[in-house]
């Protein structure tokens, strides 16, 4: 049978036949979007549910019929927390994947990498991770987007909190790079506005959570707040450390982020009344229809609620395919510009928007508390939801301070 008598004989041909020649034109009826992650090393558990979620999101775009018609597909990649290799893999996706676009990144110096690599590219990136660099020049590019809340937002909005609600006499333990520097330096200002007391600042090596040589120092001190820039696998290790010199009993402990698959790790018994911020909260679904509608699809997927990150991923993957269908284009150019005339969008948990300057996200997070374990509802029941702290483009830094006139 030649290919005309195939094509007319077929329903697959009959579906290719009806796609436009402009979509044939641009790659067939594959929407690839790389997704570099690091799957191995401290934050593995947190780079699995954001593959999770882009996942999620991926099924439930192709159910729907995919995007202008073609199927979208995600290429997930291990960067191995190293920017070197973010910044090979990338190359990788979009020189032999032929990846238009690009979302991952999920520590802040790693992110960096892979941005520069876009930026070379002319691809569209959107990293899913905190970052004050990633919207600020001269790191920022025409096609980056940041869907992640970052360290400035973050910290500026728990730690208003925490000086208003725990105590004014903190010190700061953190994770030496870019995203522990970061939260550490925001922190440290908001303490100085609220009128506070920093007694001391502790950067350790990210990786090598080894604290026993600090907290006697900080037991010493006694701050009524301990908040700590712990991340991935760290944050586990820090607490156990913490509880096992009776931190806990002397002072309040706090974190700018609490991660679901950490606390699910962790336990109640380590995570119970430790206070931080969170994007997202499975609890959600009885408030918010789309919150109720992404765990839903992820609890039918995985049999697990979704974790925070993961909600970061869907949305991401999301944000492509809006841009995609707006555009009416696979281009990244016209993606970008077609985000920005339209910078409204509602995936997960509530009205977010894109700032045009910078192509920052803002939206609602909440302050969280660790639930005690006879007060959980449910093995997944972790955080008690203290306050919503509602989206606001002040909690960052503006426009001209990050480099734009």
């Amino acid at each position: 049978m030649n290919r005309r008598a195939f094509l007319a004989t077929t329903a697959a041909g009959a579906a290719v036949a009806a796609f436009p020649a402009i979509l044939k034109a641009q790659g067939g009826d594959t929407i690839k979007v790389g997704f570099p992650g690091p799957t191995t090393g401290p934050f593995g558990a947190l780079a699995k549910d954001q593959q999770q979620g882009a996942s999620v999101a991926m099924e439930e775009i192709n159910a729907k019929g995919g995007i202008l018609g073609r199927r979208l597909e995600i290429l997930f990649r291990d960067d191995q927390l190293k920017p070197a290799v973010g910044a090979q893999r990338t190359k990788e996706l979009i020189e032999n994947e032929r990846c238009e676009f690009i979302v991952g990144g999920l520590a802040a110096h790693v992110q960096m990498a892979i941005n520069e690599q876009t930026k070379k590219a002319g691809k569209l990136f959107i990293s899913v991770s905190q970052s004050d660099e990633i919207t600020a020049r001269p790191d920022w590019g025409p096609l980056t987007f940041h869907e992640a809340l970052n360290p400035t937002i973050t910290s500026r909005a728990v730690g208003n909190w925490l000086a208003q609600n725990l105590g004014k006499k903190w010190w700061i333990l953190y994770a030496d790079y870019a995203w522990g520097k970061q939260n550490n330096a925001v922190l440290t200002e908001v303490l100085k506005r609220q009128g506070g007391v920093l007694l001391g600042s502790t950067p350790y090596p990210l990786g090598n959570p080894e604290f026993s040589a600090h907290l006697p120092k900080i037991l010493a001190a006694k701050p009524e707040v301990l908040v700590t820039m712990t991340p991935g696998a760290d944050n586990i290790a820090f607490l156990k450390q913490a509880i096992s010199f009776g931190m806990k009993k002397e002072m309040k402990i706090a974190q700018p982020l609490h991660w679901l698959p950490q606390l699910k790790e962790g336990g109640p018994d380590l995570y119970a009344d430790i206070y931080a911020g969170i994007n997202f909260s499975w609890q959600l679904e009885d408030a918010i229809p789309e919150a109720k509608n992404y765990v839903a699809l992820y609890r039918k997927k995985h049999n697990e609620p979704p974790g925070d990150y993961s909600a970061y991923a869907y949305s991401a993957i999301h944000e492509v395919a809006r841009g995609i269908t707006l555009a009416k284009v696979v281009n990244s150019d016209a993606v970008a510009s077609a985000l920005i005339a339209n910078p409204v969008y509602n995936h997960y948990k509530g009205k977010q928007w894109w700032r045009a300057c910078d192509h920052k996200a803002f939206q609602d997070l909440w302050i969280v508390k660790g639930r005690e374990r006879s007060k959980m509802k449910g093995e997944w029941d972790f955080v008690d939801i203290v306050q919503k702290v509602a989206a606001s483009e002040e909690l960052d830094r503006s426009c001209k301070e990050k480099g734009f006139v």
